[in-house]
């Protein structure tokens, strides 16, 4: 190889993926802190002429970047499912490729959300501070707070993308009564496959009762469900003709019944922040559990850190996919990790005959379509 590929990483991404890199002999360069470099040490590390960029959602990608990278950046690799970090008509101006890690955090997001409709259904939460703190002064049925259960519960699924369906999977297994909402996407032969798996439940005696599952309107499942789950991508308006942004707003709150509760795993902006917090503290719904923000990291002013919700309002770091295999593994059938090097190396290396096209991993391939 006549020209030595040197590639800078603006996170280091785990040694296991990173050494594929070096045993390809590339150059390669990782920041070092973990917290996201400035994005002037980003341009500045892009002009000195790397071939390859390795970015995450902390990163802003935009025309700064690619104009610094004209004429040898050949690859932005996010390691990421989302990627709206990255300015996508910036990217196509400069016909540099940019790809993302779709799937591989299907399951462990699936379920991170489940956990989440559990924890805080059963109140876990406060039942471990009123036992670290020590007011745990006796039994009783019902006092101080009672949880409620999971199981044969109404879930409202909305989005039944690949996370979606991973998710209304798990609800089948608790005999849940799933109503499904996506204005843009619907998998009817998935859905008629999971009931025939409740009937089946049911007919053998698994089951006591027979659950259903079915796709509805947007008001009717919010207004039906003990669960709202969030499974959508962020559209804005402008972008789509379903746009996602703020869809869960002051209106589809108060269409939720007030035992209901909320989790966005999704794409922070998809719920009106505001607006959640006045319903949490007005009792319009029970409760929520976020993983995702509109800012990212919360702010210290955010709405949801009023103390009067802590205890109906769970408040995770971006950490659905925080699970080891997924985060990590160099084999890009299983880890986000292989699979953002997997697909830096196709664009590099000109593998698929070098067509960007059929390179699975690069999202904007408009861009180079002949």
């Amino acid at each position: 190889m006549s020209h030595k590929i040197r590639v800078f990483a603006t996170c280091d991404i785990g040694r296991d993926a990173l050494d594929i890199l070096r045993q390809k002999g590339y150059g390669l360069e990782v920041y070092p802190e973990p917290e996201a470099p400035p994005k002037s040490l980003i341009v500045e590390k892009v002009k000195s002429g790397i071939d390859g960029l390795i970015t995450t959602l902390r990163d802003p990608i935009d025309a700064e970047i690619f104009a610094a990278g004209q004429g040898t950046l050949k690859v932005v690799a996010q390691y990421a499912v989302g990627f709206d970090n990255i300015n996508r008509a910036d990217a196509n101006k400069y016909r540099i490729p940019f790809t993302n890690t779709p799937d591989v955090l299907t399951e462990a997001t699936a379920e991170f959300a489940f956990f989440l409709m559990g924890a805080l259904a059963r109140k876990i939460w406060p039942a471990e501070h009123l036992t670290r703190e020590n007011r745990w002064g006796y039994w009783h049925p019902y006092l101080p707070f009672l949880g409620d259960e999971v199981t044969g519960k109404t879930v409202a699924v909305i989005g039944t993308g690949r996370i979606g369906l991973a998710f209304i999977k798990k609800c089948a297994g608790f005999d849940m009564n799933i109503l499904c909402f996506d204005p843009a996407y619907q998998n009817h032969d998935y859905i008629r496959a999971i009931q025939e798996v409740k009937d089946l439940r049911f007919q053998r005696g698994i089951s006591r009762e027979r659950a259903t599952i079915r796709y509805t309107s947007l008001n009717e499942a919010l207004s039906n469900a003990d669960f709202v789950s969030i499974h959508v991508p962020l559209l804005r308006e402008g972008e789509s003709e379903t746009p996602t942004y703020h869809l869960i707003n002051e209106k589809t709150l108060r269409t939720m019944k007030p035992t209901a509760m909320i989790i966005n795993t999704s794409r922070g902006p998809v719920v009106d922040e505001v607006a959640l917090a006045r319903a949490l503290r007005e009792n319009w719904i029970a409760g929520a559990a976020l993983d995702v923000y509109a800012k990212e990291p919360l702010p210290a002013d955010s709405p949801l850190r009023d103390p009067s919700i802590a205890d109906r309002c769970r408040l995770l770091p971006h950490f659905a996919s925080a699970a080891r295999i997924t985060r990590l593994s160099s084999d890009p059938n299983k880890g986000m990790a292989g699979r953002c090097v997997q697909g830096l190396i196709d664009v590099l290396e000109g593998n698929h005959g070098g067509d960007v096209t059929k390179m699975p991993y690069v999202v904007n391939k408009e861009a180079f379509a002949k």
